[in-house]
């Protein structure tokens, strides 16, 4: 991507909305957005820095685009570095491409997709971990997922790697002393000495690429099913989680054939719920029609992969064989038995149930999908299942991403080796490229060393206009 030129783009979502923003960056982003800009104020002498300025757009034949207010940033004080204007227009994408086009015709080109982010970084306004935390706030869908990326945003991740690459280019220094100077009476690592200091590094690699297991949940979200045999109510209690009558409801058994899925934030953790076919106990296929036999298949299917099973029971009937079967082959860990329809008559059923699961080591609730009652603890009792233990993201947590957490792995691997090759005694030439190796390996990370190919594979999946 060049950036001597001006670009421009709508930087707002597409759609209409109450405000649109036109961003310009480059050289001539304030000359020509002065071309179209007539200020309401009769003594407006052009753009100040920093203030907004109210106004309307003109056409080349001088006809009216919008009323707008325009921002005018001068680099190197501004995102990019470089001088930029945004026009806050009307959010209709007839007024926004109207004033694209206009600006286009006049010379500037149409931005690619993280061209703006490409500048700042080329700039030096922000590194490669902190242009891709800004994907990742955009794309953060709760809460928690965007403290996790604003804490990489602030700059969290790249003080760490910096850190540690700093205590490997130290090591790098002493072993270029001992390659340089072999026969000089400098003080030299001992080979122990190096071989500690590695392995240390690499300890606090390993303990930064734990963050990324740590944090997954809060980043990418996770699964929870509904299951249970059929006509158990778990239709009922889908649309009463989501709020909206997401599955249809029916006395009829087996009504659900395939899976449903919505998503819910539990307080934070983003979770995808799926509601799935009824199951019959003890029957395997015979007399269930073929495509109910596959939509059973397919809840076994989630049943196994989920983070939690919610295995819904008809509280108003008493346990059968197979419901004693069925809880007896849950993961206690992993299930926790919901005890639907406790607003009907029949409590001896649900104490029986409740008794039931509680000697096989599985956690229960009583809820009314119709009433709502219970619904609260369900949901604090499902987050509790779907964390494992895992408690609440660290508030100072700067977890890598797939990208960064494999260019630890090869720094910690090179790591490694070069302990081992200490050990054996081999010579500091040949150690240091085991160091050379790791110190790259952490520079790409933030971009002080970034291929080509690398760059374009991350800017490219920005959006365009930012």
């Amino acid at each position: 991507m060049a950036h001597k030129d001006t670009i421009a783009a709508i930087a707002t979502a597409a759609g209409p909305g109450a405000v649109g923003i036109v961003r310009l960056s480059g050289p001539q982003a304030c000359a020509l957005a002065a071309e179209l800009f007539r200020s309401s104020r009769p003594r407006f002498a052009g753009f100040k820095p920093y203030l907004l300025h109210h106004g309307t757009l003109a056409d080349a034949q001088g006809r009216a685009l919008d009323e707008v207010l325009a921002a005018y940033m001068p680099g190197p004080g501004s995102f990019t570095g470089e001088d930029v204007v945004e026009l806050f227009c009307h959010g209709g994408q007839a007024v926004l491409r109207a004033v694209l086009d206009e600006l286009l015709a006049r010379g500037a080109r149409l931005a690619r997709p993280g061209e703006y982010s490409y500048r700042a970084f080329k700039n030096g306004k922000l590194d490669l971990a902190q242009a891709e935390a800004i994907a990742e706030t955009i794309a953060a869908p709760t809460r928690a997922a965007l403290h996790l990326a604003q804490m990489k945003l602030s700059g969290a991740l790249s003080e760490r790697i910096g850190a540690l690459r700093a205590r490997l280019e130290a090591l790098r220094a002493q072993l270029c002393l001992a390659v340089d100077f072999p026969d000089e009476d400098v003080e030299c690592l001992p080979l122990d000495a190096l071989r500690a200091e590695a392995l240390s590094v690499a300890a606090d690699l390993t303990a930064l690429l734990a963050g990324v297991e740590r944090t997954r949940a809060w980043r990418e979200g996770v699964l929870a099913v509904l299951a249970g045999r059929v006509n158990a109510g778990k239709s009922s209690l889908m649309n009463a989680l989501v709020g909206r009558a997401r599955a249809i409801v029916s006395a009829t058994p087996g009504t659900t054939r395939d899976y449903l899925e919505e998503m819910l934030d539990l307080s934070g953790l983003l979770t995808r719920l799926v509601d799935t076919a009824g199951l019959r106990h003890g029957q395997g296929t015979e007399g269930v029609e073929a495509v109910e036999a596959a939509g059973q298949d397919l809840t076994r299917e989630f049943m196994a992969r989920a983070e939690a099973v919610l295995y819904v029971l008809d509280a108003s009937q008493p346990l059968t064989p197979a419901d004693r079967e069925a809880l007896a082959g849950l993961d206690p860990a992993r299930a926790l038995v919901v005890l639907n329809k406790c607003d009907l008559p029949g409590g001896a059923s649900a104490a029986a149930a409740e008794e039931s699961a509680a000697g096989l080591g599985l956690e229960w609730v009583r809820v009314s999908a119709k009433t709502g009652q219970g619904l609260e603890e369900l949901c604090a009792r499902l987050r509790e299942k779907l964390l494992g233990g895992a408690g609440e993201p660290d508030p100072d947590e700067a977890a890598p991403n797939a990208r960064q957490a494999e260019n630890i792995r090869r720094a910690g691997d090179e790591l490694a080796a070069l302990a081992a090759e200490a050990e054996s005694g081999l010579p500091y030439d040949i150690l240091g490229l085991r160091l050379d190796a790791a110190c790259r390996a952490l520079a790409e990370i933030t971009g002080e060393i970034a291929p080509d190919d690398v760059l374009e594979a991350i800017f490219s999946k920005f959006c365009i206009g930012k």
